[in-house]
């Protein structure tokens, strides 16, 4: 069931992202589709930053547009965060190790559509697109899970603006 969030500032989808964070498990890809600069590594940097915040811990979880791949260590799962936004050749996800995470880790994916048959079948697809004739910071997220194990998602999320 896809469902459909609008949010009316930055404060709102981190708090979703925040929220989302603790029921995420290895296995699990998210992937974060979205025009340049709607919020994709601002939602995964609120995510990831609640996680290791639930540790004990802060660190620095910088945008993975050069790295290709950030990784963090969350003591019983690690997490991988990919921007596949400069990968030139779908060749060059086998050196990623994308494979081996997407069934071991929890992992975060800026660009899926670049992953093409790598795509994991069960994943939670969000993306996120620009609203701004209801201001500078609003965002329409559309959530929509594709295999089993997202139940959690109806409790965790705020009412629906529309259903699919």
């Amino acid at each position: 069931m896809t469902r459909t969030i609008e949010l009316s500032t930055l404060a709102e989808t981190e708090a979703l992202a925040r929220g989302m964070a603790p029921h995420l498990r290895a296995g699990d890809a998210v992937g974060l589709s979205g025009p340049l600069g709607a919020g994709k590594t601002a939602f995964a940097r609120a995510l990831i930053g609640a996680r290791l915040a639930a540790l004990g811990r802060a660190e620095e979880v910088p945008s993975p547009s050069y790295t290709l791949v950030q990784t963090y260590d969350l003591d019983d799962v690690e997490l991988w965060h990919a921007d596949l936004y400069r990968l030139s050749d779908a060749s060059e996800l086998a050196e990623l190790g994308l494979e081996d995470a997407f069934a071991t880790a929890i992992t975060f994916v800026e660009w899926p559509e670049r992953l093409g048959r790598l795509r994991p079948a069960r994943r939670l697809d969000l993306d996120i697109a620009f609203r701004p004739e209801r201001g500078a910071e609003a965002r329409t997220l559309r959530l929509a899970p594709s295999g089993g194990g997202w139940d959690w998602l109806d409790a965790t999320l705020p009412a629906p603006a529309d259903a699919s």
